[in-house]
């Protein structure tokens, strides 16, 4: 058989393009949901952070210790076939709640040790200069967080995308479940797992592409007009 016969029994007969799509459509779902839920959690725990209160710091630094350090798969299973076993939520939903419970304590992380790093100075001499708390911040120190914390935001992304990879435990179909059914199905392990990990790539260049746009963007609106 050759390459191209191999290539069409993989990826075009019986419809295989279609089960594939649905299963990165699968993939993307669930990454995006995930991302912008745990962002938002992300970004209020790391307010929480901040807090003077010693209790509600640590309860939230705990937080972000645990989830840091728990694997995402076990996490998935736990929440699965523990927390959420008898709730009636559907694999899909349970997923996207597993991985934005780890996203969350990863942003927050991340947004707290760019907070730490931004200027201090800058947000001082704003205040000096009568800006108020809120456009300080608005202004001056948020700026500063997202730029610092962009790169790691970038590589959080891709790694969300690769960490679904694991979502098959929990019966759903995502794209590395159609890549195993597909392989098992025509008996071409090697190619069929090599077609998967080229989509996983290009998705995640993808994620890079957009980042890079968001950047040159930025520097064009930065540079002054001739």
């Amino acid at each position: 058989m050759t390459l191209s016969d191999k290539l069409y029994k993989i990826v075009i007969a019986g419809g295989s393009w279609k089960t594939i799509l649905g299963g990165l459509l699968v993939t993307v779902q669930i990454s995006f949901a995930a991302l912008i839920l745990g962002t938002v959690l992300g970004a209020l725990v790391c307010l929480l952070r901040t807090r003077k209160n010693r209790i509600i710091k640590g309860i939230a630094t705990g937080y972000i210790a645990i989830l840091r350090g728990t694997p995402v798969l076990m996490l998935l299973l736990l929440l699965y076939y523990g927390v959420f076993a008898k709730a009636g939520l559907t694999p899909l939903t349970v997923a996207i709640i597993t991985f934005a419970l780890n996203v969350f304590a990863h942003v927050a992380e991340l947004l707290r040790s760019a907070l730490l790093a931004s200027d201090k100075g800058q947000a001082e001499a704003a205040r000096t200069l009568g800006f108020s708390a809120w456009d300080t911040f608005r202004l001056v120190t948020l700026p500063q967080i997202l730029r610092i914390a962009k790169p790691v935001y970038q590589s959080t992304i891709v790694n969300l995308i690769q960490w679904t990879s694991v979502v098959g435990y929990v019966t759903i179909t995502d794209l590395t479940r159609v890549i195993n059914n597909t392989a098992a199905r025509t008996m071409q392990p090697l190619l069929t797992i090599s077609i998967g990990m080229l989509i996983y790539l290009a998705f995640s260049y993808v994620v890079f592409g957009i980042f890079a746009l968001t950047d040159k963007i930025s520097e064009k609106k930065r540079r002054p007009a001739v």
